[in-house]
């Protein structure tokens, strides 16, 4: 949702399903879903051209081989794959066989491949561990144990992206932007996201304590873990029922588009809309697309820049779906995905952005796997608003700035939502 490359608590994803949409799924990820892309051929020559004569002569001669592999294949992925085609300003070469003849194992090569991608200093760019790879292949409809947060780093500082509603951890009173500084008795200073999660997650009915930093308070929270269900799109009646709702909580399911028709049926008929993105982290890019495209009769809905500079727009393409008067609720949890939609729509003119400004992340990432089980989530692209905007690291001013704060949380109230069905009502006069 992420993408921010995003990992979070509880829940995985993997790759989504062509449904009966408008034009291809790209399965290129924004935030934290899965996308397999080809070995390399070059790359898998490497291993398979042996000089002749070549033998294993030991278990350790095979692990060592093995490691040599995965840290080449990883090398000629990136190589070829990543965004920036000066490496960070670095000679890419330079790391080829900057490790030769000392990697005695897998997590010899893992260790290298980690220190290989950190020179990068892309936080999205990383490295996947076979049991990374695998979660990333579990479904959005799975039964997981966790606390149902969605975590990401950000200068160098572990923060909690989103909260899903129904879950522990939204019952505990998390907020996106709270800083994890323990987990248990574990500091998260230099600790990494996957670690994180691993620590975070746990048996159903079992405690993580989770010390907290929120400005300048300090909370602890004692959070008891439990099987987490995420619904991509609901809706929800409000108090004036001239007024449709539709809330995202991410773009990764393989049934997202399903579900949104699904939805469009039930508020087809409403005066004006709402579109619910706060907290929302990001999936697949081709979600982005279509969801935007039901709000837009024409024009560019983004704009991806590859490592050549070489813009692809794509574009809305039959024609507007749901015309009505439309509010997009963000915050600082809305990434990735979640600020395509956005900033198209504010570009447009087609919505009215109410809220606080969302994360900015403004990168492209897929997933490509290594012979081993093994990954590497890669920056190929980044992308920009119909208005050539590049958000990355900025993210998008709404047009009317309304907080929600942890009294408004506590007291049951949402400032944002309040705002947005008082503006609908007086502007198109509903």
């Amino acid at each position: 949702m992420h993408l921010i490359h995003t990992i979070f608590s509880a829940i995985k994803c993997r790759s989504v399903n062509s449904l009966t949409i408008r034009r291809p799924v790209f399965l290129l990820f924004l935030l934290a879903a899965a996308g397999f892309a080809c070995l390399s051929l070059s790359a898998c020559s490497l291993f398979f051209n042996q000089p002749a004569g070549r033998s294993i002569e030991s278990a350790a001669d095979k692990k060592a081989l093995q490691a040599e592999r995965v840290y080449h294949d990883a090398w000629q992925m990136l190589l070829e794959e990543y965004v920036d085609g000066s490496f960070n300003g670095q000679d890419w070469y330079r790391w080829k066989d900057h490790y030769k003849g000392r990697l005695k194992d897998e997590e010899d090569a893992y260790v290298a491949i980690q220190t290989m991608t950190a020179s990068l200093n892309d936080i999205y760019t990383r490295f996947l561990k076979p049991r990374d790879m695998q979660e990333q292949t579990i479904s959005i409809d799975s039964k997981l144990s966790g606390i149902g947060i969605q975590i990401s780093m950000k200068d160098s500082k572990l923060v909690v992206v989103s909260i899903f509603e129904d879950t522990p951890a939204y019952k505990a009173g998390l907020m996106p932007k709270d800083i994890i500084t323990k987990i248990d008795e574990h500091e998260t200073s230099g600790m990494d996201v996957e670690d994180a999660a691993d620590q975070i997650r746990g048996p159903k009915g079992s405690l993580v304590k989770l010390t907290l930093l929120r400005g300048d308070q300090t909370l602890v929270k004692n959070i008891a873990r439990a099987e987490i269900k995420i619904h991509s799109v609901f809706t929800m009646p409000l108090d004036e029922a001239d007024i449709g709702y539709i809330r995202l909580s991410s773009f990764i399911s393989e049934s997202e588009m399903a579900e949104m028709l699904d939805v469009v049926q039930k508020i087809k008929n409403k005066k004006a809309l709402i579109l619910d993105l706060r907290g929302n982290y990001g999936g697949l890019l081709s979600n982005a697309i279509e969801v935007a495209d039901m709000f837009l009769e024409k024009g560019a809905i983004v704009q991806i820049v590859d490592r050549a500079s070489k813009t692809q727009s794509f574009d809305a393409a039959s024609g507007v779906l749901l015309p009505q008067p439309l509010v997009v609720l963000v915050d600082g949890g809305s990434a990735s995905a979640s600020e395509i939609v956005s900033g198209a729509l504010k570009d447009h003119k087609r919505a009215t952005l109410i809220g606080t400004q969302t994360f900015g992340k403004g990168l492209v990432q897929k997933i490509v796997p290594l012979y081993d089980g093994s990954g590497l989530n890669i920056t190929i692209s980044k992308y920009l608003t119909p208005n050539g905007t590049d958000i990355n690291k900025k993210g998008i001013e709404p047009n009317i700035k309304v907080a929600y704060t942890q009294k408004d949380f506590f007291s049951g109230k949402d400032p944002q939502l309040e705002k947005a069905i008082s503006f609908l009502k007086e502007r198109y006069r509903i």
